[in-house]
């Protein structure tokens, strides 16, 4: 048999064939055979296989952080009681806004009980976050070093949030000291605000 006999060689006589021309034929019909499932079937197999295994990795680690997080769910628990506390404890020392004028006040004789003479005290406009609002309040006051050390000591001991910004120390002509600062009050929302302000950022996010 020589190359000649596959290339003379007729589909109908692969039954009459000689036996080495139907192995070469049989050989070619399997690797086509081969072939063709490879290309039809599983070709795509081996995609479908690859995206499970990627799948079943994405799972694995899904698996293992929440299998961390019920392991440390008592910790976690725990840390939300201390941040919830902690929160309370904080708005505890927020007025409402029936308090904000007897908090002005005590910032105002926390300066005059330490000999400093005002002469500015002006609040400004409220700004509101999610369920507190701040007051900016702007100051000068003119008095000596330690008074205003003193002053400052006052405001930190206030039982409200009181907080002090922007602070700016110049001498003045009778060799004190003058400080420009912008004091920070906080108080309480109470829930009709805490509702106008829920419905204002609804509106703006619909515009």
């Amino acid at each position: 048999m020589n190359l000649s006999d596959l290339n003379n060689l007729d589909i109908k006589d692969i039954v009459t064939a000689p036996a080495p021309v139907r192995a070469i034929a049989l050989a070619i019909l399997f690797v086509a055979l081969i072939g063709a499932g490879w290309y039809l079937v599983w070709a795509d197999a081996m995609t479908e296989l690859e995206a499970a295994e990627q799948q079943e990795l994405t799972l694995r680690e899904s698996y293992a952080s929440k299998k961390g997080q019920v392991v440390h769910y008592d910790a976690y628990k725990r840390r939300l009681g201390e941040i919830e506390q902690s929160l309370a404890a904080m708005l505890r020392q927020l007025p409402d806004r029936s308090q904000m004028d007897a908090l002005l006040t005590d910032i105002n004789q926390a300066g005059v009980g330490r000999g400093l003479e005002f002469e500015l005290f002006r609040p400004g406009n409220e700004s509101m976050a999610d369920f507190y609002a701040n007051l900016p309040v702007a100051i000068k006051v003119i008095g000596a070093y330690h008074d205003m050390g003193a002053f400052v000591s006052d405001l930190a001991k206030l039982p409200r949030i009181v907080t002090l910004h922007d602070v700016a120390l110049q001498p003045d002509k009778d060799g004190k000291l003058l400080m420009d600062a912008r004091i920070q009050t906080y108080r309480y929302l109470d829930e009709n605000e805490i509702a106008a302000l829920k419905r204002q950022k609804k509106e703006a996010a619909n515009k």
